[in-house]
């Protein structure tokens, strides 16, 4: 038996909000929580099918200049993953930690598809403006994120599969989106999800270039130590041998506290791992406590921290009151 109007749009936006509104389905699924935010939080028909407004050049120029280094720097490195995913119809996009389309890598036979679905330079994707998407979703989760057509928020961007990878900058804050989108319907999931693995590869390589420049003349270490999947794992040291910069998953796999940067020397840390890291640790609470004459509160102001912290510290590396 025909169905009657049938309509995919209306269809994909009925599915969203149903289970958008299961508080029970946006435990289970990552994309189920993404969907809620995008409906609950953000405000987001999943119906609507108008394209991202864009920026206008001037716009783009300056937001461009804002992030002028990870622009520069990821230029050559999507210049070669475009090579690659270029001839699989994707195209490559860079967006700002908003989710600001800054730049892109586009065959232009392609250029018509994506640009018609609103990805292209001077455009938001981020979560809040276009609901569960390869750049936004990978943005609001701080993770890479594959997201296969049905998955997307919108009704609009179904025909999408987006593959997004996040770069953090030297600090550990995140710097940016790199994402590779296809429009192909013969594109499998297998073949996806190594394209995926590319993107991350190509995320972490802009994010080891992005450390090694703001720590230009540095002396920069690789601990054979660290091993962590989630990014490079370096440590930038000083001329006195203290640990001044440490990459995101070099603090995570160590259990580095960047309130010590700048105050523990690397010796400390790279003798013994992370148990060499407590003892550092405890000795940088007692030599504060002893120039602050016991004040708790003037040591953690000097250390940078607050109170509770300096508390909570003393408590995890079984110091006395």
């Amino acid at each position: 038996m025909a169905r009657l109007n049938p309509d995919p749009r209306r269809d994909h936006a009925q599915i969203v909000r149903e289970v958008a509104l299961s508080s029970a389905a946006a435990g289970r699924s990552a994309f189920a929580a993404s969907w809620r935010r995008s409906l609950l939080h953000h405000h987001i028909d999943p119906a609507t099918g108008t394209e991202p407004a864009r920026l206008t050049e001037a716009e783009l120029r300056a937001r461009t200049e804002a992030s002028g280094l990870l622009v520069s720097i990821a230029g050559p490195i999507l210049d070669r993953l475009a090579r690659a995913a270029g001839e699989a119809g994707c195209a490559v996009m860079l967006s700002d930690p908003e989710g600001l389309i800054l730049d892109e890598r586009i065959r232009e036979a392609d250029q018509e598809h994506f640009h018609g679905s609103g990805l292209a330079p001077g455009s938001d994707w981020s979560e809040s403006a276009e609901g569960t998407n390869g750049i936004g979703t990978c943005l609001a989760e701080r993770r890479p994120v594959l997201v296969l057509r049905d998955q997307h928020f919108r009704a609009r961007n179904t025909a999408l599969t987006c593959m997004g990878a996040p770069v953090f900058g030297a600090g550990a804050e995140l710097a940016g989106v790199i994402d590779v989108s296809s429009v192909r319907e013969d594109l499998a999931e297998g073949y996806a999800r190594l394209i995926a693995l590319t993107v991350q590869d190509a995320a972490q390589r802009i994010e080891a270039e992005l450390f090694r420049a703001a720590f230009a003349g540095l002396r920069i270490l690789a601990p054979d130590s660290v091993e962590d999947g989630g990014g490079p794992s370096l440590l930038a040291i000083d001329r006195d041998d203290l640990i001044v910069g440490a990459t995101r998953a070099a603090r995570r796999s160590l259990g580095f506290d960047p309130a010590l940067l700048g105050r523990l020397p690397a010796r400390d840390l790279l003798r013994e791992g992370a148990s060499g890291l407590d003892e550092a640790m405890r000795a940088e609470l007692h030599r504060a406590l002893a120039r602050a004459g016991g004040n708790v509160s003037a040591a953690a102001r000097e250390l940078g921290i607050g109170r509770a912290t300096f508390y909570r510290k003393m408590k995890a590396l079984g110091l006395g009151d």
